[in-house]
Formats: C-alpha cells, structure tokens, sequence
C-alpha cells in the first residue's frame, strides 16, 4: 500500500486534507437551492463510500509496504471493526446536528461553537491517545485558530441579522454536534496501527479504517437522514421518491462533494502515522477558514457587509495563518 516517508510531506497531505473539508459544501450550492438537503446529504454519503472503496482498491493495494487492502479487511478483529464503524455513526450523527444547529441559530452562532468546540476537544483527546508533537505550539495554535474562528462569527453577524428561529436549541445542538465531532477522529485513529510499514495484527492500516468508517456513515444514515427527512427543520416532510425525482447532475454534484471530503479524510489519516493524530486532525479542522475564504472571495458573501467588517477578515485570516504555522512547527 502506499505510504507517506516524510513529515513534510504529511504536511502537505493534511493541508489537503484542510482544503477539501473546507470545500465540499461548495457542491450543496452548486446542487442547487430547490434541491434539499436532506436528499443532497444521500449522495453526499454515498460519493464517501465510493472514493473509501476506490482509494482501498488503488492506492491501499500497491507497493510492498504494510498489507493489501483486502488483506487487511480479512485479518482485522471485531474490536477494530467495532470502533471503525462507531466512527463513521459519531461523525454522521455529528454533522446532521451541527446542520440542524445552523438552522436553528444561523450560521455565526453554530459554526463557529460546533466546529471550534471540535477543534479543541478533538486534539486534546488524539493528543491525549498518541503524543506527538510539540504540546505548546499545538495548543497555542489551536487557540489561534479558535481566535480566528470566533472573528469569522462576528463578521456574519455583521453581514446580517440571521434569522434565529429559537437560539437556545440551536446552541445546544451546536454545543452537541461539536462534542460528538470531537470524538469520531479518535475512534478511526484507535482502530489502526500506527506503524503503517509493520502493521500490528488485527488493527487496520489506513485504508481499511477509513472504508469501515465510510460504511458506518452509510448504514447510520437509513437512520439519521431518514428521520431528519420524517421531521424536517425546514419545509414539508420528505418521501423516498422525493430523492429519485433529482436530475443526473444533481445527484453527481452531490457524490462530488462526499468524494471531496472521503479524499480529506483518506489524506488525514495517511497523514497521521508521520504527523500524529492530533496534528493531522487540527490541521484538517482549519477547514473553517477555507470555507470562509470561498464565502469572502468566490461566493461574495461579504459584498453588502459595513466596510469595517474587512477588519475583522482581515484579523480572521492572519490568525489562522499563525496558528496554522504553529501547528505544523509543532510535529517538526
């Protein structure tokens, strides 16, 4: 299976990593704003199990090092299968919260709580698992980047008044997504080993974890998003049939987006052996600024806002770049 041999390019996998988590819901506006959600998140989930399966089947299958793909798949035990799956239930679950959340109390109340409560507790717990690193100029630029984040809020309640059709529910449920989120990262990393040239028996490398993760997704999600489509937060309930009356190219655009973000997640947890899991981990969840700087210089969602808000972009971006910095000094 293919490997990475260095810590520089471990980097360079998790900037990846960053850049496609921050750009996968580019393909949800690009779905369309008639089409929901709710049937946009189906194909979403079903492009993760592709590019899981595809990268298994290419890059998890060549070169000598460490086991075949389908090698792996037969001689892991129960327990890796176990926390693998639970991994992709966690994050499945994480995500419909934190999209229910932005719903509730708009975008610069549950974003930047969901996302940077997972932020910090997901690299104290992947610390706390595998040490690795430098633990404070990981921590100050974590702190950094939750700075940044908490800039970026104040500059979408600057943009507009969100809407907030109950704030205290929409709180909470960020507050819950962002604890669950924290969490789904370790369960995937503790089903592996961490030496990908010898791997440990029973334990998978990473292309095996990542495939019993996206299955997890998969098989939760008949839960998950068949409830949320029952018991909607906006609009009329959904049918199955709804799903079927999509366009070929909406449902393409919509495994796009997941084959975007399964390629983060791969790149991650390739990453992790060389960086760490917290490192590969708080890296990738920089994605917030990623996705901010397609709403600021490609979507244009700033244009109408009061100029001083520039301030805080501004302010927003530097600090991410900072901490972002530390963050890789940190495993050097």
């Amino acid at each position: 299976m293919y490997i990475i041999e260095s810590y520089s390019l471990a980097v360079i996998f998790c900037i990846i990593t960053m850049l496609c988590w921050g750009s996968w819901a580019n393909t949800q506006k690009l779905a369309g704003s008639k089409w929901r959600f709710e049937l946009f998140y189906w194909d979403y989930v079903f492009g993760i199990v592709i590019l899981a399966l595809v990268f298994g089947l290419t890059l998890g299958s060549t070169g000598d090092a460490g086991r075949s793909f389908s090698e792996d798949l037969f001689q892991a035990d129960s327990k890796s299968y176990t926390l693998a799956f639970v991994g992709g239930v966690i994050f499945n679950l994480a995500n419909i919260l934190v999209v229910a959340a932005i719903a509730y109390a708009g975008m610069s109340v549950a974003f930047p709580v969901g996302i940077g409560l997972a932020l910090v507790l997901g690299v104290i717990v992947n610390y706390i698992s595998e040490q690795k690193g430098d633990p404070l100029l990981l921590f100050l630029g974590v702190a950094l980047v939750v700075m940044a984040i908490v800039m970026d809020a104040f500059a979408y309640k600057r943009l507009t008044k969100t809407n907030q059709k109950n704030p205290k529910i929409g709180l909470l449920l960020a507050l819950a997504g962002g604890f669950l989120m924290s969490f789904f990262y370790f369960f995937v990393a503790q089903s592996m080993s961490l030496d990908f040239s010898q791997p440990e028996g029973g334990k998978f490398t990473p292309y095996g974890a990542v495939f019993v993760f996206s299955i997890g997704i998969l098989f939760s999600n008949f839960v998950f998003n068949t409830i949320l489509m029952k018991n909607p937060i906006e609009g009329k309930p959904l049918k199955v049939t709804d799903y079927f009356e999509g366009r070929p190219l909406v449902h393409l655009v919509g495994i796009l987006g997941g084959i975007i973000w399964c390629v983060g997640m791969s790149f991650s947890i390739i990453a992790a052996e060389k960086a760490g899991p917290a490192i590969s981990y708080g890296l990738g969840q920089g994605a917030t600024m990623v996705a901010a700087f397609w709403g600021v210089f490609i979507w244009r969602e700033f244009k109408e806002a009061p100029k001083s808000t520039n301030t805080l972009l501004g302010g927003m971006f530097l600090l991410f770049l900072i901490g972002l910095t530390l963050i890789v000094y940190a495993g050097s």
